[in-house]
């Protein structure tokens, strides 16, 4: 059941998760800078803050689908290591991290594809990008706070606390 040495792992992963997303705030902060000294030299300075507020409409279009994911991932995770599974349940947590592990590709994918298939301008380009990097970021923070919810509300373990749904209910 889950331990000291079990929560050090995910919160090792939470730490990881943090500095990542340091660095994409800088890198957004960066970027963000770029496109608007662009735009600002197109004359269309304007639509700096215009793609700004569509990436944010984007993402809240998008904020509930990633909350979800990212608690089901981290309620997983923390399953996964604080117990040891029979073969059935081993068959289960590996079908459902595959697809999830597909699901963040094809994400990925999606967006590599239409930033390399989207138009030269750079209004487009910035709001793809923005949406981008705030998908990601969303992901790490709705990650990072489940996984935290999750180890604060286990007493011990986790058929005690309830924390964490049962390998049958998993694999729906």
């Amino acid at each position: 059941m889950p331990s000291t040495l079990v929560f050090k792992k995910i919160s090792r992963t939470i730490k990881i998760f943090a500095v990542v997303q340091f660095g994409l705030v800088a890198m957004l902060v960066y970027m963000a800078v770029s496109f608007q000294e662009k735009l600002r030299l197109l004359g269309r300075a304007n639509n700096f803050m215009y793609g700004v507020i569509a990436a944010s409409f984007f993402q809240l279009l998008l904020f509930y689908p990633i909350k979800k994911f990212a608690a089901n991932e981290a309620d997983r995770d923390l399953y996964l290591a604080g117990t040891t599974l029979s073969k059935e349940d081993v068959k289960i947590f590996s079908k459902k991290k595959r697809y999830s592990d597909i699901a963040k590709m094809t994400t990925f994918g999606f967006f590599v594809i239409f930033i390399l298939a989207a138009p030269g301008d750079p209004f487009v380009l910035s709001v793809v990008y923005y949406s981008f990097v705030l998908t990601i970021l969303t992901y790490l923070q709705c990650y990072n706070f489940a996984a935290k919810r999750l180890m604060k509300g286990q007493s011990g373990t986790l058929a005690e606390s309830g924390a964490s749904l049962s390998p049958k209910k998993r694999a729906r």
